[in-house]
């Protein structure tokens, strides 16, 4: 009752006619009216963008129009969303794994979701030539022992020791490790990385501008 009471107020919906009392009277047009607010409503439409189809001559193009515009804002609204998502994973996962997170990092949070975006991208780089070196072994290896021809098994190792140097190289030349304690971003030597005990996203080193040790979150990067 307070429904159409509110309706009534803001101009959507009239009674028909009104008792000898004073009470409102609503035909069985004014109830499909009624359904009919409360589905645009449902639609998201503000009251006045419903008063403006009401009142259209042409009540189905207002709502054409009304409806893709309302279209576009949920989409904009779930992009800001995904975005904010992905935001809020991000900082828990550098919490998670690098046991603080400084202000300056939050604020400068796209730098942040777009370092973490090259850094999968460069894992799953180094991931595929891995792949093919391994695939390349094994074939030469299966082949030697199937036909005892041993000489491709041969020729190719050079060309696998080279990959494996270019794959370390880039690896090393586009990684940088977060302090836990300090917040710098370092790139440690690399026998030092090489060597470091890890997990997939950090490794016990030991930060170039504070000395001290621990798990340093890896991320993505050119230059300290």
């Amino acid at each position: 009752m307070r429904t159409v009471q509110f309706y009534d107020a803001k101009g959507l919906l009239h009674p028909t006619e009104l008792s000898e009392g004073g009470r409102r009277l609503y035909s069985e047009g004014d109830l499909r009216k009624m359904r009919m607010i409360c589905a645009l409503k449902t639609l998201g439409l503000t009251l006045d963008s419903i008063q403006g189809v009401l009142a259209s001559e042409k009540p189905e193009s207002v709502l054409l129009l009304l409806l893709e515009e309302q279209e576009r804002r949920i989409s904009d609204e779930q992009g800001a969303l995904e975005r904010q998502k992905r935001a809020v994973d991000t900082v828990r996962e550098t919490i998670r794994t690098g046991h603080m997170i400084t202000i300056e990092s939050i604020a400068d949070m796209d730098r942040m979701m777009e370092e973490k975006k090259k850094l999968n991208k460069l894992h799953l780089t180094i991931l595929a030539l891995a792949m093919v070196m391994s695939g390349l072994q094994w074939a030469t290896v299966i082949y030697w022992i199937t036909t005892g021809v041993w000489w491709p098994f041969a020729v190719i190792w050079p060309f696998v020791i080279g990959v494996g140097i270019f794959i370390t190289q880039l690896y090393y030349k586009n990684t940088l490790y977060i302090c836990p304690e300090c917040g710098v971003r370092f790139r440690p030597a690399l026998r030092d990385m090489f060597w470091a005990m890890h997990t997939p996203k950090t490794r016990k080193l030991t930060c170039t501008k504070c000395n001290s040790r621990g798990w340093c979150v890896e991320t993505y990067g050119k230059t300290e």
